[in-house]
């Protein structure tokens, strides 16, 4: 196979960014489809960023550092949170750009390089995280950056270069794209970096996996003058504690479900008749690394809400620049790697039209999710969203009229907090009305610029009003009491977004004996508000 022309490779790339970034920013303003928690987590995250705050040091997360810095770095400069995201995209986009024309052009055939090229670079500038539900959402934006690394890896590895020779450029590329998934989720830098090093001894790219080596050494050794020692060691405590949490450590299906449920269970057979085929066609090397990602495709998908396997796409490049050049071992791979593509279709569709479908949004249907400042009001979400409050209630709770059905729901027995339980009640919608009905209640009451501890998923009050976010705060609950020091008082929603990550805050407060120094000095309709003495 001849090898892809370079300009037209190039000028592909190229318009990939300008169509898909282009669209995006065309609209002037970030409209949501859904995931307005998940967009709080962002916001918070950046907002304090943005004026020079970090992970790990002054607030939990277990996400790294650079799944939000090209956003703060907008932010920071004046720019609103809504355009700082797409902005961000364009960034990370064109910060890929040459690693992404290099591996397509050194690696794949002319048939495939710009076709990966466009993908590699659509994961980066989608606005949905994936699956086949069609709202726009930032939600995981990390999880679409890091495959984009992942993309451009594991074929640096893989595949000994035939196309195109420079084996520094690769090691460079190879260690920074290791670097990416370390410093944006760890989780795929564990999954592939063993595999990627197995593959680059394998394949005898000895003095590419030297540069790899020395080039990932020197990010570090870059961050760690620039950040101190203990940035790592509070990165590795909050995956500490994220790994320990009884609700975060794996968002979504249980491990044997990533294997074998209707939705996944295709394409882990055509993994395994890939790895097959490729030893078959006496492509040794590729069919063993094959092998050896899989558990990391799947690790990874496991690990990711929605539990999207984003990987079948590069699994289809993969069995595509192994096959042999005729013979039935030619038509095996091909329609392993048919079946993959058909598996990843709906979902990489989603991800491919989304800025289009951004563009096309409605305006007179949405509104602000944050309002009270001008940098926060260019994210938008649907107003039915926002404003319109719905809740999901037990009926089968004490006092409901299904109570007598409780011992037989297998519901989880409610949570005593001070002698009081609480209603077993989540806000579904409403998410905007929900934080600032609580935040102008407490402004009014006289709590401004109070530090408050949320017991609740998210602790997004002080985007709402002229509140403190706390140091070392969590702005998602992923387990502990990140924050709770720092507090001065302790809020409790008697309807909160999740009633399970309530009673479970309310039971670690009771158990390390912090509830002894709360002071119950509020009472509304929609929450109780303790001092801490």
């Amino acid at each position: 196979m001849r090898q892809a022309n370079r300009t037209s490779v190039f000028i592909v790339l190229v318009a990939t960014i300008l169509a898909l970034g282009g669209i995006a920013i065309a609209k002037g303003g970030f409209y949501l489809g859904k995931h307005e928690g998940d967009t709080l987590h962002m916001a918070e995250i950046v907002s304090r960023m943005a004026v020079g705050q970090l992970p790990h040091i002054d607030f939990m997360s277990p996400i790294g550092a650079l799944a939000f810095a090209p956003i703060a770095l907008f932010k920071a400069n004046g720019i609103g949170i809504g355009m700082s995201v797409l902005w961000s995209q364009i960034l990370v986009a064109l910060a890929f750009l040459l690693p992404t024309f290099w591996i397509a052009i050194s690696r794949f055939p002319r048939q495939l390089a710009a076709p990966f090229g466009f993908v590699v670079l659509a994961l980066i500038l989608a606005l949905v995280h994936g699956e086949a539900e069609s709202g726009v959402s930032i939600s995981m934006h990390y999880n679409r950056w890091a495959w984009a690394a992942a993309y451009l890896a594991i074929p640096a590895a893989l595949f000994v270069p035939q196309y195109a020779r420079n084996s520094v450029f690769d090691g460079i590329i190879i260690g920074l794209m290791l670097s990416v998934m370390a410093m944006i989720k760890v989780t795929y830098f564990v999954a592939f970096a063993p595999v990627i090093v197995i593959a680059l001894l394998l394949t005898g790219q000895v003095r590419a996996f030297g540069v790899a080596i020395l080039t990932g050494l020197g990010i570090v050794a870059i961050l760690t003058a620039w950040l101190g020692i203990g940035f790592w060691w509070a990165y590795v405590a909050d995956l500490q504690t994220v790994a320990g949490s009884e609700n975060r450590s794996a968002p979504g299906l249980p491990l044997n479900s990533i294997l074998s449920a209707p939705a996944y269970l295709g394409g882990s057979i055509a993994a395994i008749a890939g790895v097959i085929f490729l030893r078959r066609a006496g492509a040794n090397i590729a069919g063993l690394i094959l092998l050896l990602l899989i558990p990391g495709f799947i690790y990874v998908t496991y690990q990711n809400f929605g539990n999207d396997p984003q990987w079948l796409l590069l699994m289809a490049f993969i069995l595509l620049a192994n096959r042999p050049e005729q013979g039935d071992d030619r038509a095996l791979i091909t329609g392993v790697a048919l079946m993959s593509i058909a598996f990843a279709t709906p979902s990489f569709l989603n991800l491919a039209y989304s800025p289009f479908r951004h563009f096309n949004a409605n305006v007179e249907r949405f509104t602000p999710l944050i309002s009270n400042t001008a940098e926060m009001s260019d994210i938008y979400t649907l107003t039915a969203r926002a404003i319109r409050v719905d809740a999901t209630v037990a009926l089968d709770a004490e006092g409901q009229p299904y109570a007598a059905w409780q011992e037989l729901s297998d519901r989880d027995a409610p949570v005593s907090f001070k002698g009081e339980v609480f209603a077993n009640c989540s806000i579904e919608s409403g998410i905007t009305a929900f934080f600032t009905e609580i935040s102008n209640d407490l402004t009014e009451a006289g709590y401004q610029g109070a530090k408050l501890f949320a017991a609740d998923l998210l602790n997004s009050y002080w985007l709402y009003g002229e509140f403190e976010p706390l140091t070392g705060g969590a702005p998602w609950y992923y387990g502990g009491l990140s924050g709770f020091d720092d507090a001065e008082y302790l809020i409790v929603p008697l309807c909160p977004l999740s009633a399970m990550t309530r009673d479970l805050i309310l039971a670690e407060i009771t158990e390390a004996g912090a509830d002894t120094s709360l002071t119950e000095v509020r009472r509304t309709p929609i929450y109780v508000l303790y001092e801490k003495s």
